[in-house]
């Protein structure tokens, strides 16, 4: 069998994930030959610019032709280019966000943080345009790994090494979860190729033990996904996690590492599991009920759950856990035979939730850096409107739009969520 290798004409096509991962390079070398003594915020803005630069090559490649390399491990299409863009944009914000909130008096090894968030990056576009379950896996733990770095940077912080000490554990478990689920599809069908798995999945379940190892591939593999985008019951870790991180950091981890998540579940329930199964195993039509049944969870666990918190970084860790019960629900509409354009209704919710989540988040660092410290409980937001009106009143726009109520971006949202559900008959989620 012929090696597919990749040539130097393919390099074109992965220029914005080339993008990140120069810069990545130049910015550490930069960092570790500058004098300790120099200050670091330089290396904000050249990661804004790589962040830049990644996302103009990516809109530069929206609208050609599918490509797929590496013998179809990787797929550049429009699908992933979407995404890409809005990890990008999300990146950027986060960035942007750190240039004005953090000092290295709280992160002594600034610098990091900021040229950190490019391999975090590069790691959800790997993630959303792999074809190949290897290759998503190694996509997921460039993200994992880096986001349990960014998690613990503040050092003097006991918090913040704590959440980053449950993070690394349970991310790692999760992570096992997904290879193990892997594993068992790579044993049935010997093949990790999205598209082969998908084309020979049915004939594996028609004999006779394969089609129950199928359904335990696919729960592991879910189990996992589920952690990932803090989807109750698999949520514990996001209140903690999302306290002690750095507030960017925080950010960071609610809407791109989320997103990411999503987006290749999108994919692997497509390519993978999607019109697999016989009339004894509905194998689709079950993993859409999961998809269902997660949702539901979510969004009743993670709203009630939010109304007991009295600290603002939890609270909108259990808003997370809640909107992505939101997110579950276009995946779960094919359970019906109807045809749903489902992906406009989740990449429309993303964008808005991005934008509510870091502008929220980017209000509790303003209002905890106006307190002389690490202040991120309700009562520092006492009197806010007279300190600062502005910030007040977006703050309130922010927080109407993450409820949902009109006629905020949130609202509509979800409305076009819940009018999705209602068309293909699933009442009881609507």
């Amino acid at each position: 069998m012929e090696l597919m290798r990749l040539q130097a004409a393919d390099l074109a096509h992965l220029a914005p994930e080339l993008a990140l991962l120069i810069g990545t390079a130049v910015l550490t070398i930069l960092d570790l030959v500058l004098p300790g003594r120099a200050r670091r915020s330089f290396v904000a803005w050249l990661s804004l610019v790589t962040i830049v630069v990644s996302a103009v090559l990516v809109i530069l490649q929206l609208g050609q032709e599918p490509v797929s390399l590496l013998a179809n491990s990787y797929r550049v299409d429009d699908f992933g280019n979407l995404f890409k863009l809005l990890f990008l944009g999300g990146a950027g914000l986060v960035v942007l966000m750190g240039i004005g909130s953090l000092k290295e008096d709280d992160i002594p090894h600034l610098g990091e943080l900021y040229y950190l968030v490019l391999p975090a990056t590069l790691g959800a576009m790997v993630m959303v345009s792999s074809a190949d379950l290897i290759t998503l896996f190694v996509g997921l733990e460039l993200l994992s790994i880096t986001s349990y770095i960014l998690v613990g940077m503040r050092k003097k912080s006991i918090a913040s090494t704590e959440s980053a000490f449950k993070y690394v554990v349970l991310g790692s478990i999760a992570s096992a979860f997904i290879l193990y689920g892997i594993s068992f599809v790579y044993g049935i069908t010997g093949s990790t190729n999205l598209a082969e798995i998908r084309h020979s999945g049915a004939m594996y379940l028609a004999i006779d033990g394969y089609g129950k190892l199928m359904y335990l591939s696919l729960f592991l593999m879910l189990a996992g996904f589920a952690f990932k985008i803090a989807a109750a019951p698999f949520h514990q870790w996001a209140p903690d996690v999302y306290q002690g991180a750095p507030t960017p950091v925080m950010a960071f981890l609610a809407t791109v590492s989320k997103a990411a998540a999503f987006a290749m579940l999108f994919r692997v329930s497509y390519m993978l599991f999607i019109s697999v199964g016989t009339n004894d195993l509905p194998l689709s039509d079950d993993m859409f009920l999961a998809f269902a049944v997660l949702a539901a969870a979510a969004m009743i666990v993670g709203n009630l759950l939010a109304l007991r918190q009295r600290n603002m970084k939890r609270l909108l860790a259990y808003s997370g856990v809640a909107n992505a019960g939101y997110l579950l629900v276009p995946l779960a509409e094919q359970m019906s035979n109807y045809h749903v354009n489902n992906f406009s209704e989740l990449y429309y919710y993303l964008i808005a939730y991005f934008l509510m989540n870091i502008g929220a988040v980017a209000v509790v660092s303003a209002v905890s850096a106006a307190g002389g410290g690490e202040n991120d409980e309700m009562s520092a937001f006492a009197g806010l409107y007279h300190r600062a009106p502005a910030t007040a009143i977006a703050m309130v726009v922010l927080v109407l739009s993450l409820a949902g109520l009109p006629v905020t971006a949130g609202f509509f949202g979800k409305l076009y969520i819940l009018l999705g559900a209602l068309h293909v008959g699933l009442h009881w989620l609507a």
